[in-house]
């Protein structure tokens, strides 16, 4: 689905930007952290925000990485996400507590803390990728 390069982008970057559609139809985007796994986006957010609200009443989403700042290196992705309420917190889940623990720690936060303030997972699954 993705280019090597894609793939390697989405195991290293930080922060990838998601867009959520409101009920009244309106996009709206927030940067997020993110764990892909080859297969789906786990991302974690706190509990009462439009962007959780959004995806419980229109599941369509998008996702997309920065370019390299001069329109190159563009991945965006089509996708449906769910709020997974059996996935674990964060902080054990071993590959997101070591892709964002320094993050975590900058902020004053251990990965506890972490899953506390963000305890709702969102599962997003690719349905279509553009990327130049």
């Amino acid at each position: 689905m993705f280019t090597t390069d894609g793939e390697k982008r989405l195991r290293d970057e930080v922060v990838i930007w998601l867009t959520t559609v409101t009920p009244s139809c309106r996009p709206q985007t927030s940067l997020v952290w993110f764990l892909w796994d080859g297969d789906e986006f786990l991302v974690y957010s706190l509990a009462d925000t439009a962007r959780v609200r959004n995806i419980a009443s229109h599941p369509d989403v998008s996702l997309n990485l920065d370019s390299d700042g001069v329109g190159g290196h563009v991945v965006t992705i089509e996708a449906v996400a769910r709020i997974d309420e059996s996935a674990p917190p964060a902080s054990r889940i071993p590959e997101y507590v070591a892709k964002y623990r320094d993050h975590m720690a900058r902020l004053g936060w251990t990965p506890e803390q972490f899953s506390e303030r963000y305890p709702v997972a969102i599962r997003i699954t690719p349905k279509r990728v553009r990327a130049w």
